[in-house]
């Protein structure tokens, strides 16, 4: 080999130059400040036909410049979320303390699998996961937990660790015929039927129990379905509370659940199930548990304070939960993936080891601090940690506090001002925190009036599909004919997640995970549909 040319090679590529990587860096800083000033999503439109037969790798080495041309037109045309009219989803632009986490994670590239492969940054994944779990949990005694690719993953962690309590040594024989089942909101989000499949549970097993017109799980419906699911002869494994609903943020009383599977599992004589809480979303409204409404040193509106109230009473009911998934990425403006699974009590790991026998590959991990004998993932980034300690202590809890308090008080006023309008109904108007859910009728229509008809079943199934049709075609008027530059961007979903008489129930939505958006925003959308 040419030893020149491969020296060459690897210093440009393994070597750091810090004028080229800092300028190329400080190009792709200024497109994104340029993108800020740009309408949502109206930079590049999608070309996946060449990108499918053409896939291109250059031939001879090149330069960093090269990698940089390669990505640029993909990165120049993916929206970063950075508009206050953003309101589809439960997404909101990565705040810049996370920046900083994220790069150095990304300098030193570690794996979180055993200390050999990431040293102290699996001390900071340590600390970030005791951070977050004494803020979920309330200043749990002994908590751990590791950061995942996703929601989806830490629930499939919760539910895994049920299974192995109540059917101990599934991990090694399997299942076995035993009859398991588990338990889930109707609300809850679909990653629950992705895990039950996975873990061999079975989609045929996952058991919802329906809601309340609050989007919260019905605890009469609970405590019967698992009446009837042990007196049929199965175990339940695990239940799943839901801690803000994707659509329309509902909150499960946890206390109450608490005590219904305790109770009903002692009466039967049985395995007390996992209560596991799916908090990716509203995990953030924790932020707010030692906020003092009487002092309200932050100055909320005096009509917002009753919903901090009432985030507060929810938030202070997570410290009954066996486990928890956190998604930081979301109402904590981090970076992906920034997903954790924390359990309350450590000694719960012990469902999910393996020995160091089993993990040969890793002779040397210690099972008091490396996850590689617990965890699904064999390699896992620490962008997790770096984005949450660095968003953490760069933000500060009265930072995190104004910025949940203000996702709160744009929902609040949101619905306010739709209550105003007759043709309106807001669907989530007793829901705490981001999200918005409403019906948008035809004008002239006593929207109100149409949906208590609809939510008793005073409706034919033909008026009940002409107004939720007229529901979704106002909706798709408003898309056609919004503003790019000035209207909000919505989002539509064909299930909230309340389902009297059987009835799915679709509904504009809006949610406010963009620091940015202020009551202009919101008046304009008002706006908006008055025009529609």
């Amino acid at each position: 080999m040419d030893r020149a040319r491969y020296d060459g090679f690897v210093k440009t590529f393994f070597e750091c130059d810090p004028v080229m990587v800092t300028g190329i860096f400080e190009e792709f800083l200024a497109a994104m400040r340029a993108e800020e000033f740009l309408p949502p999503g109206s930079t590049m439109s999608q070309n996946y036909d060449t990108a499918r037969a053409n896939p291109e790798i250059h031939v001879l080495p090149g330069n960093l410049r090269d990698a940089r041309d390669a990505v640029f037109p993909f990165f120049w045309g993916t929206d970063g979320w950075y508009s206050p009219l953003h309101l589809e989803n439960v997404r909101g632009p990565a705040n810049y303390a996370s920046l900083i986490g994220a790069i150095a994670c990304l300098l030193k590239n570690p794996n979180l699998c055993t200390d050999t492969y990431s040293q102290r940054s699996n001390e900071l994944e340590v600390k970030a996961i005791t951070a977050l779990a004494n803020l979920v949990f309330y200043r749990t005694e002994d908590p751990w937990g590791v950061f995942t690719i996703g929601g989806t993953l830490s629930n499939l962690y919760g539910a895994k660790i049920g299974v192995e309590k109540v059917a101990p040594g599934a991990m090694q024989d399997g299942l076995a015929g035993a009859r398991l089942a588990g338990i889930v909101s109707a609300a809850g989000h679909y990653s629950s039927q992705t895990v039950a499949g996975w873990i061999g549970l079975g989609t045929g097993n996952l058991h919802a129990v329906p809601t309340d017109a609050s989007l919260a799980m019905r605890l009469d419906a609970l405590a019967d379905r698992l009446d009837t699911l042990y007196r049929g002869g199965h175990t339940v494994a695990y239940v799943t509370a839901t801690f803000g609903t994707t659509d329309a943020f509902g909150i499960d009383d946890v206390a109450g659940i608490r005590t219904i599977i305790d109770e009903t599992a002692a009466r039967h004589g049985v395995p007390v199930p996992q209560l596991h809480v799916d908090a990716a979303v509203g995990w953030a409204l924790c932020f707010l548990t030692e906020y003092d409404c009487d002092r309200n040193a932050l100055s909320l509106n005096e009509d917002l304070l009753p919903v901090v109230r009432r985030v507060q009473s929810h938030a202070l009911s997570l410290r009954l939960a066996d486990s928890i998934t956190l998604d930081f990425h979301k109402m904590g403006r981090g970076h992906y993936p920034s997903s954790a699974f924390i359990v309350n009590r450590r000694s719960d790991l012990k469902y999910l080891s393996r020995s160091v026998v089993e993990t040969p590959y890793f002779s040397e991990a210690d099972g008091r601090r490396d996850p590689a004998l617990f965890t699904l993932e064999c390699s896992r980034p620490a962008l997790g940690p770096y984005c949450v300690m660095a968003s953490l202590n760069g933000i500060g809890l009265t930072g995190w506090q104004m910025l949940t308090a203000r996702a709160l008080e744009l929902a609040h006023y949101l619905k306010q001002r739709l209550a105003r309008l007759e043709y309106c109904r807001v669907l989530n108007h007793e829901t705490s925190g981001a999200g918005v859910v409403w019906w948008v009728l035809a004008k002239g229509r006593r929207a109100r009036e149409i949906f208590e008809d609809f939510e008793q079943g005073r409706l034919s199934p033909e008026d009940a599909h002409r107004y939720t049709h007229e529901v979704r075609r106002l909706y798709e008027k408003r898309e056609k004919v919004l503003d790019p530059r000035l209207d909000a961007r919505l989002s539509f979903t064909t299930d909230i997640g309340y389902h009297p008489h059987g009835r799915a129930i679709p509904a504009w939505k809006a949610v406010f995970f963009n620091p940015k958006t202020d009551e202009g925003v919101v008046d304009r959308l008002v706006d908006s549909i008055e025009a529609v």
